[in-house]
């Protein structure tokens, strides 16, 4: 356990040009084609410009974001995730999750929130034209071409989850099993008062 703890904060320190803006991964995101919709339509999202993952054998994830709604901050998020089975390597990724609506808002942001073992995501490749592509419980697996232009996505419990690889190389990373911890911002859409 500490080898996989010492892989995952190495890896996150190592690529600090990739997560140190959440103005660039909205960015980096937004250019999509297949993305920009969702940017217009969501009650909310939350982005991670960061997370690391590492396994031998016993995998984690990390990641620190922030989550959006109405374009503003309202609540800073934590992203954490175990895992076992075959697994070895490090990877480093980008994420941003989009909610539906309110009540997928209120649902993801009570602290209880987990994707579940057949979560999927989309994977965008950055490049000239930003495509996107169809990645399912590999969700960004490879940083290599996309599988197509213009993916069809939808939500799945209120959520569209997509992702951008930053480097590294995991045999497992799928998005299931993450669980989430927030934490809203004074006078913000999820603050009791």
């Amino acid at each position: 356990m500490m080898l996989c703890r010492a892989l995952l904060v190495s890896l996150i320190f190592a690529l600090p040009a990739y997560g140190d803006s959440f103005n660039s991964t909205i960015d980096l995101f937004e250019a999509s084609p297949s993305v920009k919709p969702f940017f217009e339509n969501a009650y909310g999202y939350a982005v991670f410009p960061t997370v690391g993952k590492g396994a031998i054998g016993i995998g984690g994830a990390y990641g620190k974001g922030q989550v959006y709604v109405d374009h503003k901050i309202v609540g800073t998020i934590t992203l954490r995730k175990l895992s076992v089975g075959f697994q070895v390597g490090g990877q480093a990724f980008s994420e941003i999750i989009f909610l539906k609506d309110e009540r997928a808002f209120n649902e993801f942001t009570g602290n209880t929130y987990e994707f579940d073992a057949s979560a999927s995501a989309v994977a965008i490749t950055a490049g000239a034209q930003a495509q996107t592509g169809t990645v399912g419980d590999t969700a960004g697996a490879s940083a290599g071409p996309s599988t197509g232009a213009h993916a069809e996505t939808s939500y799945n419990r209120g959520t569209a989850v997509f992702v951008h690889a930053l480097g590294g190389l995991m045999l497992e990373a799928a998005v299931g099993g993450q669980k989430f911890k927030y934490k809203p911002i004074e006078d913000g859409p999820g603050t009791e008062g």
